[in-house]
């Protein structure tokens, strides 16, 4: 599979390499993230003198990473679970998943602390997203049905189980002090488990 059977994935790493680059080569790393990051108290609000207006800031948020390292761990997650993903609900499906999740992990970390004055940066919630549709559409382990619950809804339940777990411990070491956005991850997560299979449906109906 070459890089021409994921142009979504492509594109999407593409520009968040460029854009994130820019910003810590520049060394406008903590003015970016104050202007086009997402702020939690903002929403709503109508603050003014901000560049970016808070309805885009879970989108322009994605563009902006705390170092090489956070920006390198999400762009070869991305590449990696993000090429297959598209393989399987297509381009515009993969595009929907990252959008989406991106803006259910702002939800999320809008959820967790309204009054927040800290930034939500980087890609990870979004990717997020997309991390739960490979888990859910590439299982190799089926989870089994029980009572009225079928067996496509308990595997989604127990990656959803599993991966607030991991969160949750995260957030319990000493990473959790360090502005994890441990609700944004997990908002992302439930966005991609919801979008997964419709997509893939959709997508195989319509060929």
């Amino acid at each position: 599979m070459t890089w021409r059977d994921a142009p979504a994935t492509a594109a999407l790493a593409l520009v968040t390499l460029i854009a994130s680059a820019l910003i810590l080569l520049g060394g406008g790393m903590a003015d970016a993230a104050m202007q086009a990051g997402f702020v939690p108290a903002r929403v709503g609000a109508g603050l003014p003198g901000f560049a970016v207006p808070w309805a885009l800031t879970p989108l322009t948020a994605t563009l902006i990473h705390g170092g090489w390292t956070h920006l390198i761990f999400n762009l070869v997650t991305l590449a990696f679970c993000g090429r297959e993903a598209e393989r399987a609900v297509g381009w515009d499906g993969m595009l929907a998943i990252y959008f989406t999740g991106a803006c259910t992990a702002a939800a999320g970390q809008w959820l967790a602390d309204p009054a927040s004055t800290v930034p939500m940066i980087g890609a990870s919630g979004a990717i997020s997203a997309i991390i739960a549709a490979y888990s859910l559409l590439f299982g190799q382990r089926q989870a089994k049905g029980w009572g009225p619950i079928s067996p496509r809804l308990a595997q989604s339940l127990w990656l959803a189980a599993g991966w607030i777990g991991v969160q949750l411990l995260i957030g319990a070491t000493e990473l959790g002090g360090q502005n994890v956005a441990i609700a944004a991850h997990i908002g992302g997560f439930l966005a991609g488990l919801a979008l997964a299979r419709p997509l893939l449906l959709w997508k195989w109906r319509g060929a």
